[in-house]
């Protein structure tokens, strides 16, 4: 756990709650007169009970999000957030709220898919107040568009968001598998069909060893590199998250192909060669086909947030961790894990360590969040 003290009182923390092999982000910022709270994801079902207990957590007349972020429809995303606004009422303030549903996937219009994304829509509609669903787009998609500025969107308090991921291409890929996911006797965005479907899941309802470069390096990686062709993963809503002098890159399950070109032209935005940002959650909990050399040789980071205990896909990947170690301009980089398990404890190996000069943090308790403060 990395806790850098502050001399103006300025903070922006993440917390990587217990998600399994999932997501959910917990992320608090302000100063010492007021925290301001953004929520990314809710891990699959089983995480809920890490998340009302956070949210329990809170003082009473405290709980206030600025913004809810769904990135895509995989249930180890979803499913908690889903569990969370079937709660009559919700146990929280939210002032904004960004998902990409069926209505958002047309060209020009909306997007959505999924079992999952259907129930999610559902409860939106009927949770929230008319301009609260994608309000900082005024109710369309959450896109990057494919020319001119990237989308830039500033919370109360001062946080900026500059969106990174998805573009309208994987966008329109989502809607395919959207239709083949619900099948020929669903009808996508009928969502009082979804409500009731819905009320019946009894989940939902309330009450219950490399360095350095060499040839050799070069061509193992270059083998190594997948590439992720999920159309979920692709729909992912990743971005750039900066306060008050710190930084954080939230890459959902986002390609690396989609980041690397919307990095590479807020760069050349900003008149900078390389990003430097404080941490970055690394997309898809690690996996090999989301993290490239063309990706990394584009951010200067000291850390990487790997969230999973690697108990579905075996995440995260010897070859993501590897090119992390390797390709990161940062050096040392430092691995922060949310579990301690099987898939992570080889890399806080303190001979791993030594031998490949890079750091790594381990979760040391199971159920309560693995905290950065930056």
């Amino acid at each position: 756990m990395m806790t850098p003290t502050s001399n103006d009182g300025a903070f922006l923390r993440i917390e990587m709650l217990p998600a399994l092999h999932g997501d959910c982000l917990f992320v608090e910022y302000g100063d010492s007169t007021r925290t301001r709270r953004l929520l990314i994801d809710g891990g699959p079902i089983a995480t809920y009970r890490h998340l009302a207990a956070r949210l329990d957590a809170l003082p009473a007349g405290d709980r206030r999000f600025e913004l809810v972020v769904m990135s895509h429809v995989d249930t180890d995303h979803v499913e908690g957030i889903v569990r969370l606004l079937a709660n009559q009422p919700l146990p929280m303030r939210v002032i904004d709220l960004w998902f990409n549903g069926w209505s958002h996937l047309t060209s020009g219009g909306r997007v959505l898919g999924g079992k999952q994304g259907e129930f999610l829509s559902a409860l939106i509609v009927r949770r929230f107040e008319e301009g609260q669903w994608n309000g900082a787009f005024s109710g369309q998609a959450v896109v990057v568009p494919d020319d001119g500025a990237l989308p830039e969107r500033t919370l109360a308090g001062g946080m900026k968001l500059t969106l990174l991921s998805p573009t309208p291409a994987t966008l329109a890929e989502m809607r395919k598998a959207w239709e083949k996911d619900l099948g020929a006797d669903v009808t996508p965005g009928d969502l009082d069909a979804a409500w009731q479907r819905l009320a019946q899941r009894k989940a939902y309802l309330p009450g219950q060893g490399l360095l350095g470069t060499t040839p050799e390096l070069d061509t193992l990686l270059e083998r190594q590199l997948k590439v992720d062709s999920s159309a979920a993963n692709g729909s992912s809503i990743a971005f750039l998250a900066e306060f008050a002098g710190r930084s954080c890159l939230f890459l959902a399950d986002a390609y690396h192909q989609v980041i690397t070109a919307s990095l590479k032209r807020l760069l050349q935005e900003r008149g900078q060669a390389i990003l430097k940002v404080d941490a970055v959650k690394v997309a898809h909990h690690g996996s090999a086909g989301n993290v490239s050399d063309e990706l990394l040789a584009l951010i200067d980071s000291p850390r990487f947030l790997v969230s999973t205990n690697g108990s579905r896909f075996r995440h995260p990947d010897a070859e993501a961790m590897q090119r992390i170690i390797a390709r990161s301009p940062h050096q040392p980089p430092t691995l922060c894990f949310n579990y301690a398990s099987k898939t992570t404890r080889p890399w806080a190996s303190p001979q791993r360590q030594a031998e490949l000069s890079y750091r790594a943090e381990l979760n040391p308790t199971a159920d309560a969040p693995y905290v950065i403060q930056l």
